[in-house]
């Protein structure tokens, strides 16, 4: 039986790499035994998601109870998609918020950190986005730190679009050992930058 399950939630204009780089992540890690499952979920059943740049992805299911809970962004400078959207219908934050109550560790990669914040889950913490985000993140959240991972306990942020491979790397490490993350990311030729903040 598989001791833990992560789930990625998709939503239209999410950013491609925020998702895909740390599900390729887990998915390495359960293969070199990390009692892991991981789904790209959605919030509610859908055949397609859009990302930003276009790319179609076919969901695994609607969002459930997973220990891991990681948000991309994407789409903060698009006023009617990706996080913004997200963040201004707030019907994401608010199922980020009742994860994280039923006991989840939530994770952000990118400005996933902005539908964080509007969950409540980043208030006195230190957390990090995107460049982008930046000022809007200080002004909703407190605590900016220019880190590439922020390791908060139970909650936990990443910096720009490639920081989300980092992240996981960082979860399976911190979850199932540095061994299985070092196998990881030299399989993926992936050198690991930055040490975690927290």
């Amino acid at each position: 039986m598989v001791e833990t399950t992560a789930e990625i939630v998709l939503f239209d204009g999410f950013d491609e790499l925020d998702a895909i780089g740390p599900y390729e992540v887990f998915e390495n890690a359960a293969q070199f035994g990390a009692s892991l499952e991981t789904f790209l979920v959605t919030l509610e059943e859908t055949d397609l998601v859009t990302a930003s740049h276009d790319l179609r992805v076919e969901p695994q299911g609607t969002l459930g109870e997973p220990d891991i809970l990681l948000v991309p962004g994407g789409g903060w400078t698009t006023p009617t998609e990706g996080a913004r959207a997200a963040v201004e219908d707030g019907v994401l934050p608010d199922a980020v918020d009742n994860c994280y109550t039923e006991g989840a560790t939530v994770a952000s990669v990118c400005t996933g950190a902005m539908i964080l914040a509007e969950a409540g889950l980043l208030e006195g913490r230190p957390a990090a986005t995107h460049p982008v985000a930046v000022d809007d993140l200080e002004a909703h959240a407190g605590r900016v730190v220019d880190e590439r991972v922020v390791d908060d306990g139970d909650v936990l942020t990443a910096g720009g679009v490639t920081s989300g491979i980092d992240l996981a790397l960082w979860l399976v490490e911190r979850e199932f050992g540095a061994d299985i993350a070092t196998e990881v990311a030299e399989l993926m030729v992936h050198e690991r930058r930055g040490e975690v903040f927290g």
